[in-house]
């Protein structure tokens, strides 16, 4: 069964979405998706606290059980996109080799536009080879206000 809350942080209200056993995705305002029971349960609670501390900056590391839907090809892009430390920023073409298709930085950059998990799968953290930030599903003031938060100026 999909359960989800409502979590109030610095980019607006996003919505929580679980499986009961893992995250299955987070939604930005005005992108919140229909469907599922509004309704906490332990994974929900661990994510809204987890945000929280996120937020104050009192965590840059996530501890929680994920189960995004996607292809083989995106799961390998979340993957790396996990791996990318707090603070730090890598490009497209960085993501595409790490994936052994260093040719595939348009495929990369689907796949980052599709991650269900923003913010724990810190696609935030990706931006083009010019140095430039790129699209963001929250919207470039949310990406730039997440780097802000972990200290890279953007």
């Amino acid at each position: 069964m999909i359960r989800f809350q409502t979590s109030q942080s610095p980019l607006g209200e996003l919505r929580l979405v679980s499986d009961g056993n893992a995250i299955t995705s987070i939604e930005f305002p005005g992108q919140h998706g229909e469907g599922g029971v509004p309704q906490a349960d332990a994974i929900l609670e661990r994510c809204q606290r987890q945000l929280q501390e996120y937020f104050e900056g009192q965590r840059q590391v996530f501890e929680l059980p994920l189960a995004p839907a996607g292809t083989e090809f995106q799961h390998q892009v979340w993957t790396m996109l996990s791996r990318i430390p707090y603070g730090e920023l890598r490009s497209y073409r960085d993501i595409a080799i790490a994936c052994n298709r260093p040719r595939a930085m348009r495929a990369v950059g689907a796949a980052n536009g599709r991650n269900p998990i923003p913010i724990i799968v810190p696609c935030h953290r990706v931006i083009g080879s010019n140095g430039k930030l790129t699209g963001y599903a929250g919207g470039l003031p949310a990406k730039q206000l997440l780097l802000k938060l972990e200290g890279v100026s953007g």
